[in-house]
C-alpha cells in the first residue's frame, strides 16, 4: 500500500487558522462507512446520531504549554524550546531551534531568569536533554511562560490558551490537543448523558509524532511514534457494557480510537491498563472495539487519514474529502468535524 494512495488536493485557504467562537457550531460531515453516503450538518446536531446505550469514548489528556522562547545566557540569541517528554530530576527531552546554538553545556534563560535550562545531552534525532532550574512549582512557571505548541500549519497567534484544550481536559502530558474533542461544550456533553449515552474517559498523551509526515513510499515501512495511554476500571466497564449489550462504542478522535484498540483483547474486551502504544491502523485492520468515529479532517498522506480509511474504506473517505473541499469545510486542528457511522 503506497503513501500516494492517501493523497488529496487541499486549497491552503481551507486550513482553519482560528477556533470558532462557539465550539459546537462547527460543521459536521456524516459519512456512512458501508455505503459512502454523505450528509451535512452542524456539530451540535450530533446528538441525533447517538443512541441510548451507546458509549462515547473521550480522551481527557491536557496539553502542556510546552513552547518556550528564551535566549542563550550571555547573548541575545533567540532559542525556541519545545518540551517533548519529562525524564527525571527536572530533565526534559526537547526539540530546540536552532539546534546549532544548543550544544551540551549551553544555558538558556526564559522569562528573564525565572526558568533556566542547561543542555546536558544530545539524543536521537538531534533532540536535546535539558535540565531546568527554578524556584517554585515548575507547572506554574510553565503556565506563566509557555505557549501552546500549535501545529506548524497554524500561523496565527492563539489569543486564549484554553481554546487548544478540550473542555474535559484533565491529565497534563500532551504536546498536541486531541482535536476532535474541541467541538464539545459542557452543555452538549450534558445533553448526551441525559440521552442515556455513557461517557468513558480514557487518557492518551499525544506526541508531536502525530504531525510527522509519512516519508516512505510503502506505508508498511513507516515507524509509528510511541505514546503513553491509560484506561481505568470505570472506563473499561462502560466500554465492555456497551459491547456486551449490543450497543456501539463511538470514539472521539483518533487518539481515543488508538487507545481502546491498543488495550483490547482479541475478543474485544477491555481491562484497566496503562502502557505505551505504537499501534498503526491502516486499511485491512480489523477493529476490535470501535464502531463509529468522530474526527477532524486530516492531512494528506498522514497516518490519521490511513486510520480513517481503515474504518470507512479509502475510496469512501477520499470521496467524502473531495466533497468537503467542494463545500468549503474548514480543515485540520481548528477545522470542522466528520462522523463515521
Amino acid at each position: 500500500m503506497k503513501r500516494q494512495d492517501f493523497y488529496f488536493d487541499l486549497p491552503e485557504e481551507l486550513i482553519a487558522q482560528d477556533p470558532l467562537e462557539d465550539r459546537s457550531s462547527s460543521r459536521l460531515l456524516v459519512l456512512d462507512k458501508n455505503t459512502g453516503e454523505v450528509e451535512h450538518h452542524v456539530f451540535k446536531e450530533i446528538t441525533s446520531y447517538l443512541k441510548e446505550g451507546d458509549c462515547l469514548v473521550i480522551n481527557d489528556t491536557k496539553v502542556l504549554p510546552a513552547r518556550l522562547i528564551g535566549s542563550r545566557v550571555g547573548t541575545d540569541a533567540r532559542i525556541e524550546v519545545l518540551l517533548l517528554k519529562r525524564k527525571e530530576n527536572d530533565i526534559w527531552e526537547t526539540l530546540v531551534k536552532p539546534g546549532k546554538k544548543a550544544k551540551v553545556g549551553t544555558k538558556i534563560s526564559f522569562g528573564e531568569g525565572l526558568l533556566v535550562g542547561e543542555v546536558v545531552a544530545v539524543v536521537e534525532e538531534g533532540n536535546r536533554l535539558i535540565q531546568f532550574t527554578y524556584e517554585g512549582i515548575f507547572e506554574e512557571i510553565l503556565d506563566q511562560l509557555g505557549q501552546m505548541p500549535l501545529p506548524p500549519y497554524i500561523t496565527h497567534q492563539l489569543q486564549d490558551k484554553n481554546r487548544y484544550q478540550t473542555v474535559y481536559a484533565k491529565h497534563t502530558g500532551s504536546a498536541a490537543a486531541p482535536t476532535a474533542g474541541l467541538h464539545f461544550t459542557p452543555q452538549l456533553l450534558e445533553e448526551i448523558e441525559e440521552k442515556g449515552i455513557e461517557i468513558a474517559r480514557v487518557t492518551l498523551h499525544v506526541g508531536l509524532g502525530t504531525f510527522r509526515p509519512v516519508k516512505v513510499d510503502d506505508i508498511l515501512d513507516h515507524h509509528m511514534h510511541s505514546e503513553f495511554y491509560q484506561i481505568d476500571q470505570d472506563a473499561a466497564d462502560k466500554i465492555n457494557r456497551a459491547k456486551e449489550s449490543g450497543h456501539r462504542v463511538i470514539c472521539v478522535g483518533t487518539t481515543s480510537c488508538r487507545t481502546v484498540e491498543s488495550a483490547a483483547k482479541e475478543n474485544g474486551r477491555i481491562e484497566p491498563c496503562s502502557g505505551w502504544t505504537e499501534i498503526f491502523i491502516y486499511p485491512g485492520y480489523q477493529f476490535k472495539v470501535l464502531d463509529c468515529l468522530i474526527t477532524n479532517f486530516h492531512l494528506p498522506e498522514s497516518t490519521l487519514i490511513m486510520l480513517v480509511s481503515a474504518l470507512a474504506g479509502r475510496e469512501h473517505v477520499l470521496e467524502a474529502y473531495r466533497q468537503a473541499v467542494e463545500e468549503r469545510y474548514r480543515f485540520f486542528s481548528f477545522g470542522d468535524a466528520m462522523l463515521i457511522v
